[in-house]
């Protein structure tokens, strides 16, 4: 296994007598682990065990768990909760005494959470015991869904990343190789330089000269952040072959990557060789994009 997603799905149905259920879980980006559940009336119970479940698969990410149900059997009764209902009322009539609105509409307090309720159809403490067994099996085989999901997504973006890397290394050895760093061309440069400014003017020093020319030459070498790019590209292939999650490492070195291409496009002080920083700059841009997805 090498990298995961943050991002999959996975849907899986279950079934106990006349009572079916689907469990749907859906997770995105996230900087931690965010476990989001929306359960029906009286399964509470299986809130702590599904945010252990999904826990111990998912390290990082936010995760939409949902369950529904739907009972094949004899429809429950239905009926209005008075109490609810009548305190709703009296906020509503309150409100619209004050701010002079609409009448009540009766369809759109039905609709409020609370006031309308299915009549119980009790289970026993066994048969209840049954059913949040078996809804927590099948929740378990969508946790393994979902990671096999964030696992496929995985393997898609580590061959695009592995794809960026190559590209980085390409354009690192163009920078490596390119003429304008040959110490001919850089000795040609700074005497063209040294000769402008003579021109300028008299009482230049030699020596000062001399001392201002090597430091130019020293600012103008990009070999430190091509060792350090070299250096990087290595880290980020060990990190492609970890078991472990890394995103957040990844994410880092992807920082580097860029500071490092920002140093060689300011030091750069030939055409060609800023023509190649701003394309290392852009497959970084898209790798620094991708990274976000990794767990």
């Amino acid at each position: 296994m090498a990298l995961s997603s943050m991002t999959g799905f996975a849907r899986t149905p279950g079934s106990l007598g006349a009572l079916t259920w689907t469990w749907e879980l859906r997770s995105v980006n996230g900087k931690t682990l965010d476990v989001r559940l929306r359960l029906p009336p009286g399964c509470e119970r299986l809130e702590l065990p599904a945010r252990n479940a999904v826990a111990s698969v998912v390290k990082r990410g936010t995760v939409h768990v949902s369950l529904n149900i739907t009972d094949g059997g004899e429809s429950a009764p239905v009926k209005v909760n008075e109490v609810v209902l009548a305190e709703i009322v009296r906020i509503a009539v309150d409100l619209q005494n004050k701010l002079g609105s609409a009448p009540l509409q009766p369809e759109l307090l039905l609709g409020l959470r609370g006031v309308l309720e299915t009549g119980d159809q009790t289970l026993s403490e066994e048969q209840t015991q049954a059913r949040d067994a078996a809804m927590f099996a099948s929740l378990k085989h969508a946790v393994a869904a979902l990671a096999v999901s964030r696992t496929e997504e995985g393997a898609r973006l580590s061959k695009l990343l592995d794809q960026q890397l190559a590209q980085i290394e390409t354009l690192w050895k163009a920078a490596c190789d390119n003429p304008s760093r040959s110490a001919e061309a850089i000795r040609v440069r700074l005497k063209e330089q040294v000769a402008r400014l003579m021109e300028t003017g008299s009482g230049f020093d030699a020596e000062r000269l001399h001392q201002e020319a090597v430091l130019l030459a020293t600012k103008a070498d990009i070999q430190e952040e091509l060792d350090r790019l070299s250096s990087h590209v290595e880290a980020a292939r060990i990190l492609l072959g970890s078991t472990e999650p890394v995103g957040r490492k990844f994410d880092f070195l992807a920082q580097e990557f860029n500071r490092e291409a920002n140093t060689l496009c300011s030091k750069a002080n030939d055409k060609s060789l800023t023509s190649t920083g701003l394309e290392l700059k852009t497959v970084i841009d898209q790798m620094r994009e991708q990274v976000q997805n990794i767990e």
